[in-house]
């Protein structure tokens, strides 16, 4: 496909590429809402029980940073469609799936958060594969 100005080739993204994008950008935003949610523990914006730094356990303090600084880099990442935004945005899920999921005992449980990260990486692997599969496919 030829550019009316210049006559450089380009090339469209099909419509599989295109929800791909869409996806991350999807997933962005929520990284960027989790990113605040813990970056309002951390501050203590909000009057609840061990919702001030200097009142959380030390597990709770390690998290909490950990993750308000990981969320919005891993934000960054997925809306640019860079490739480390979801090697960040796995970072970010692992650890949240380890605190609720096995380490329940310390962190609470919160079975929607862990289902909307399983969710997130099963479409995140039908993209690729998909994605994949077709690539095969024109290269043959």
């Amino acid at each position: 496909m030829k550019d009316e100005w210049g006559g450089i080739a380009t090339a469209r993204p099909s419509q599989l590429e295109g929800a791909y994008h869409w996806f991350h950008r999807l997933i962005a935003l929520a990284c960027l809402a989790m990113g605040i949610f813990y970056w309002v523990r951390l501050l203590g914006v909000y009057p609840g029980l061990l919702w001030r730094f200097d009142l959380m356990p030390i597990h709770w303090q390690v998290a909490c940073l950990v993750l308000a600084v990981l969320y919005p880099f891993a934000a960054v990442g997925l809306w640019l469609l860079a490739s480390w935004g979801p090697v960040i945005w796995f970072l970010c899920a692992g650890g949240e799936i380890a605190m609720f999921g096995p380490f329940a005992a310390y962190f609470g449980q919160r079975n929607g958060l862990l289902a909307f990260h399983v969710l997130v990486a099963a479409i995140y692997v039908a993209f690729r594969v998909t994605m994949h599969l077709r690539k095969r496919r024109a290269a043959v």
